[in-house]
């Protein structure tokens, strides 16, 4: 539209300046004179400036004329300035070219691009394509030949136009608007098929080295792409560069041909305009392509440096494209800026098509923390030159929500999850912003599942399966303590190393405070208070103390020990409590049955009693439930606390009767059962005891007790 409106302008001015041409020459009556000189001198202009058929003076050249030399021509333009007509010569000029492409020369290279059809093969769409841009240069070269001399003669003053670099810009623009303004669907498709097989045989022609190898495979044989195009390359009967019978192979013939298809496009000043679109969409097309080929499903490596030599070689296929053979040494500096925008869209579209790839991967790779490391740095450094975390951040909460925060997935394994989101996204973004912002659908719905506290807090004391990330980070010798939210160092740092949150970051957080964190800390953060994690810590650790009797006195110490360095020394006083009445159980029932085993036999007790001795204000509230036990074990547990009222003066016990363990023999018609079971069970066993029945229960309670208060 620029061009066709230059045109038009061009087109008024013209008519206007030849008219007043015509009225000078009217004006003089003689048959010489200053008329006859004017008219003289502009048939001269004209006819040594654009062609004769232009001018509908074909004919005259079957006389033999020999056109005007630039000598004649600059006298001629002497002649227009005198008569004050200079300055109107570039725009006739830029009338006749339109005049001149749009009735002949354009209808007549499109006719020739129109003999193309469907079953033409690509060497011969090639040869199509050289001579209807050969014959566009042919009908063209009179106009850029006295471009040059117009452009020479505003340079010495003797032309008032738009200048030389603008006349030269109007000319081109007006080609590009006239023979471009609709380019045919065929042509376009014809083109960037014909550049993709360029881009091939040139890949093709740089892969093949003087012995005949393939230096991107050279040390690569053991990765499964390297592999399957080895012996695709091996067994196919095809060029893998012009995709015809290897004897039949036109590579060479093609890379000469597309060489001189450049030159005529660079002479003419078409080359972007005719190749630009092609070489985007057949590059978009091949880089999507390897990229899928190569990358998808692969985290554990690094493709960024075996694409960047992928990229010089695009580049250098670019340079031929662009007419610049040598990368280092550009032909000229049109062609070398060209082919540094060319690099730099290359590159940027690398990027960010190879982050949109491993964006769609993220909760895989993530999932495989930490052996896609290699992936995750790969997306960070795309990331920092691209636009393209927002993208990130809404793929990863679809993802999130889609393939793991729903009722199928145990909370266990959600955890674990996030756990290694944290890993991956701090890799990924040192700010934790993406991982504050992309995971809190994970943190929100965490808090809707009835068991997240209890697994957590079982996965820092090592007792599940799924979450012993959580004991190793607990046992870090230097964490973060979560009592005052800082991290154990110091986090002032060199004022140089300060780096500013991202602007999708939260300005009500505290920037330390959140690149700090650690698993635990963000862990805890999720319901927003410590206490809930300390108090069903304390709730873990009765469960465990009081119905695991295997349990291991040395690891709840240290566990506690961990845990006071990460929430402090006054909320884990209770947990200390607890162990510490386990300790003095044990030693108080040492001494009581040290005292039975010195008495008697008729003295001691029928069975053994081991009480654990509670402090009631340390432990977590029990369930006020009763329980009627048997005379002789209500009498066995009277013994035993009076010997505790000895041993405690002004101490006395509470029993719980519901808890605790029995171990029982139950005496059956043909054997015999050693079982351990609840006090509610023994109690049901024994009253069997006294019924009497053909078929006689006989039950001996054996000294392992305890029966716990």
């Amino acid at each position: 539209m620029e061009a066709e409106a230059v045109a038009v302008a061009a087109t008024a001015a013209a008519a206007a300046a030849a008219a007043a041409a015509e009225a000078v020459v009217a004006a003089d009556d003689c048959d010489s004179g200053p008329g006859q000189e004017l008219l003289v001198a502009w048939n001269t202009v004209s006819t040594g400036l654009v062609p004769p058929a232009a001018l509908g003076l074909a004919s005259s050249r079957t006389s033999g004329a020999v056109p005007p030399k630039e000598e004649e021509l600059r006298a001629a333009v002497e002649v227009l300035r005198g008569h004050g007509l200079h300055s109107i010569l570039e725009e006739w000029f830029v009338e006749v070219l339109q005049n001149d492409l749009q009735g002949n020369i354009a209808p007549e290279f499109w006719n020739a691009i129109a003999q193309r059809e469907n079953s033409v093969d690509e060497p011969q769409c090639l040869l199509l394509l050289l001579d209807a841009f050969g014959l566009l240069e042919s009908r063209l070269d009179p106009y850029l030949h006295s471009l040059e001399l117009l452009e020479k003669w505003t340079r010495l003053g003797l032309l008032m136009g738009t200048g030389a670099q603008g006349l030269r810009e109007k000319v081109h623009t007006m080609l590009r608007g006239v023979l471009f303004f609709s380019t045919p669907k065929a042509f376009q498709e014809m083109v960037q098929r014909l550049y993709g097989r360029f881009l091939r045989v040139y890949m093709q022609s740089k892969r093949k080295g003087e012995g005949g190898t393939d230096p991107e495979l050279e040390g690569e044989l053991d990765s499964r792409y390297a592999r399957r195009r080895y012996y695709r390359l091996l067994q196919s009967p095809l060029c893998a560069g012009c995709g015809s019978d290897k004897q039949q192979c036109w590579c060479r013939q093609a890379l000469e041909q597309f060489h001189q298809l450049s030159q005529v496009l660079h002479r003419l000043s078409l080359l972007e305009r005719v190749s630009a679109e092609a070489v985007t969409t057949t590059l978009h097309q091949v880089t999507r392509e390897r990229m899928e080929d190569r990358c998808r499903g692969e985290y554990e490596r690094s493709f960024l440096r075996e694409f960047h030599k992928w990229i010089e070689r695009v580049v250098g296929w670019l340079g031929k494209v662009f007419l610049q053979d040598n990368t280092t040494r550009p032909s000229s500096p049109e062609a070398g800026n060209t082919l540094r925008r060319w690099r730099c869209h290359v590159q940027r579209f690398f990027y960010r098509i190879y982050a949109s790839l491993r964006i769609e991967e993220l909760f895989s790779i993530i999932r495989d923390f930490p052996d896609s490391r290699p992936a995750i740095e790969d997306l960070k450094y795309c990331l920092e030159r691209t636009d393209l975390r927002q993208q990130l951040l809404v793929s990863l909460k679809v993802a999130l929500e889609t393939r793991l925060l729903h009722p199928g997935v145990n909370t266990c394994d959600i955890i674990t999850l996030y756990i290694s989101a944290i890993k991956a996204l701090r890799v990924l973004d040192p700010s934790m912003v993406i991982l504050e912002v992309a995971c809190e659908p994970i943190r929100r719905y965490l808090r809707t599942r009835e068991d997240t506290v209890r697994q957590i807090v079982a996965g820092l004391t090592g007792d599940s399966d799924g979450t012993g990330d959580l004991a190793v980070e607990l046992s870090k010798t230097d964490p973060a303590n979560l009592e005052t939210g800082q991290d154990s160092e110091d986090d002032s740092g060199e004022p140089e190393d300060w780096v500013p949150d991202p602007v999708d970051a939260d300005p009500g957080k505290s920037s330390s405070k959140r690149r700090s964190s650690d698993i635990i800390s963000l862990l805890v953060s999720i319901y927003g208070s410590k206490d809930l994690f300390i108090n069903e810590y304390r709730s873990l650790l009765a469960d465990r103390l009081l119905h695991q009797f295997s349990f291991s006195p040395e690891r709840e110490i240290r566990n506690v020990e961990l845990l006071k360095l990460r929430f402090g020394e006054a909320p884990m006083h209770f947990c200390e409590v607890m162990l510490k009445d386990m300790a003095d159980s044990r030693r108080i029932n040492a001494n009581i049955r040290e005292e039975d085993e010195k008495r008697p036999v008729e003295e001691q007790p029928p069975f053994g009693v081991y009480a654990v001795i509670l402090s009631s204000e340390f432990w977590p509230p029990f369930k006020d439930e009763k329980l009627e036990v048997p005379e002789d074990i209500r009498a066995a547990l009277d013994v035993y606390c009076k010997k505790y009222e000895k041993l405690k003066a002004m101490r006395t016990l509470s029993w719980k009767h519901t808890l605790g363990l029995v171990t029982m023999d139950v005496e059956l018609a043909d054997r015999t059962l050693s079982v351990a079971v609840t006090p509610v069970q023994a109690v049901v066993l024994l009253y069997f005891q006294d019924q009497v029945s053909p078929a006689s229960l006989w039950l001996c309670t054996q000294p392992a007790g305890p029966w716990r208060s």
